[in-house]
């Protein structure tokens, strides 16, 4: 059980780490070259950011219940 958390923990640690890079900052981003620099003239994000945020949102989830996971096993 352990093992299968800490594969969890690892895979959405580098998938944090990737899709923390693809957002877009103030200057643009990574996400420009996936069409993320596409957005309305209304200053609204696009499709593609608010599915990256989404995306990132999930992941973090994910990510923080597996190392709550794992402190209760460990102490177990």
């Amino acid at each position: 059980m352990t093992i299968a958390f800490s594969v969890i923990l690892i895979i959405t640690s580098l998938l944090m780490v990737l899709l923390v890079l693809l957002h877009k900052g103030k200057g643009g981003g990574l996400s420009d070259l996936f069409g993320g620099g596409i957005s309305s003239s209304l200053g609204q994000s696009s499709v593609v950011e608010r599915n990256l945020d989404r995306i990132t949102i999930v992941t973090g989830i994910i990510w923080f219940i597996s190392i709550v996971v794992l402190g209760i096993l460990d102490k177990h």
